[in-house]
């Protein structure tokens, strides 16, 4: 993965990012040697499919669960 000083990112910031997205290369930045960022490229999630008609309902939705198992705390 190549580096770069945050001083040599600033002078050269739009150029990286389109090599970033072009190549899809990681990118380091460093400030007097140690990492501080990285540029990584985007990469788009696949979109959700919808769920409705998929839940099938069994029995009375309203009424509390398991009803008779629970006792009042005293």
């Amino acid at each position: 993965m190549p580096s770069l000083s945050v001083s040599e990112f600033k002078a050269t910031c739009l150029a990286v990012l389109e090599d970033v997205k072009k190549h899809k290369k990681r990118v380091l930045i460093t400030k007097r040697g140690k990492p501080i960022a990285e540029i990584i490229p985007y990469e788009s999630t696949p979109k959700q499919s919808s769920l409705k008609d998929t839940v099938l309902f069994v029995g009375d939705i309203v009424s509390p669960v398991a009803e008779k198992d629970w006792e009042a705390s005293q």
